[in-house]
């Protein structure tokens, strides 16, 4: 015991004198551009004062499930969402779950057999990575949006094969080419598995509803903790699929259902996105705010996550203390969050931050880059 707990001491002591030590802090008091909260529901009055009515009318909802789904876990509520989640995204069926995380980890620890191939995107999120390790398929990585290395995968392989990506990449803030991987995928007879996150709400229901790609794709993943405000995810798929993750799935069986009120909540955020179509207009205008001020970023243009790339960590943590100071809140990651040398300033921008913050912000970010 003595000597586990030394090393552990060690590890964590390295990453203290590099600097990337991970430490739980409360929320800061400043100007907002570290946060998923694109459109501000999650600070919303309005949004807030919808759901408390809500809740007064049924107080039962903050009860807990007092099981998992197939157990005593299951309610009206949680498989009316799913239904309206459904029709809404123009998928078959929708199978909710506590987060994005648990969703990830029910598809790709169930779906992919040992006898299969799992082919993800280099930048595809930790979840996709932690569930492979769950499942006894084989993993394979493809260069970042390179649909010649994907292709040139697939030729090689002789069993089924499943390909993974994210529409909107939350450390790079660029799209994937999504249509065209869904026609290869369907050229080679591939799967394709595709996580929304970031895209949802963003741009309405996410680039597959907008694409109308519900029959190329096998399984996508929206996120109701970041654009909506709220929490937890749904898996979009078809009846089959659906049905065979809460027969096999062990994150879905195994774990109690969340209380009936962050359905509740989702519900109502759908809601409320379909009435305030005006705040992604407004968002994109804030990113052309922030691009027009000609910062060299990987990022797309249209995109809420704009990464400043600085690969040196000193620089870096500088940086990200000089914005503080100055009462902007921003991300800074670092290796090994990601490749050394790729160190990053992660600015998230969202419908509600100003003209003027955001040259200010950039203003800064000059005066250091």
């Amino acid at each position: 015991m003595l000597s586990n707990s030394s090393h552990f001491q060690e590890s964590l002591d390295k990453r203290k004198e590099q600097g990337t030590l991970r430490r739980l802090r409360l929320p800061s008091d400043g100007i907002d551009f570290y946060s998923n909260d694109y459109f501000g529901f999650a600070k919303s009055r309005e949004l807030q004062h919808l759901l408390l009515q809500k809740v007064m009318d049924n107080p039962q909802l903050l009860s807990g499930s007092t099981g998992s789904r197939l157990i005593s876990g299951n309610s009206d509520i949680a498989v009316s969402v799913e239904n309206e989640i459904a029709q809404k995204q123009q998928f078959e069926s929708a199978l909710l779950f506590p987060s994005g995380y648990n969703a990830n980890l029910a598809l790709f620890s169930t779906l992919p057999s040992r006898h299969d191939v799992v082919i993800v995107d280099e930048q595809i999120h930790r979840s996709v990575h932690d569930a492979c390790k769950l499942s006894n398929a084989k993993k394979m990585k493809f260069k970042h949006n390179d649909i010649e290395d994907l292709e040139n995968i697939l030729k090689r392989q002789e069993s089924h094969c499943y390909i993974a990506i994210e529409s909107l990449y939350s450390m790079e803030g660029d799209f994937a080419p999504v249509k065209e991987i869904a026609s290869i995928a369907e050229e080679y007879k591939a799967s394709l598995i595709v996580d929304e996150a970031h895209a949802f709400g963003v741009f309405g229901y996410g680039l597959i509803e907008k694409y109308q790609l519900q029959h190329q794709v096998l399984a996508a993943v929206v996120t109701y903790g970041k654009a909506l405000g709220t929490h937890g995810a749904a898996i979009l798929c078809n009846e089959t699929v659906k049905s065979y993750l809460i027969n096999f799935a062990s994150p879905f069986i195994y774990t109690t259902s969340a209380q009936d009120f962050q359905w509740m909540s989702i519900q109502t955020g759908y809601e409320f996105l379909d009435q305030n179509h005006h705040l992604a207009i407004q968002l994109q205008n804030n990113i052309k705010t922030f691009r027009s001020q000609n910062l060299p970023s990987p990022s797309a243009e249209t995109s809420p996550v704009q990464a400043i790339i600085i690969p040196d960590n000193q620089r870096l943590k500088e940086l990200q203390e000089n914005l503080s100071e100055e009462g902007f809140l921003t991300y800074a990651i670092y290796s090994p969050t990601v490749k050394e040398g790729s160190e990053r300033l992660r600015i998230c921008l969202h419908s509600f931050n100003t003209a003027e913050e955001i040259v200010k912000l950039t203003e800064i970010i000059k005066g250091i880059y």
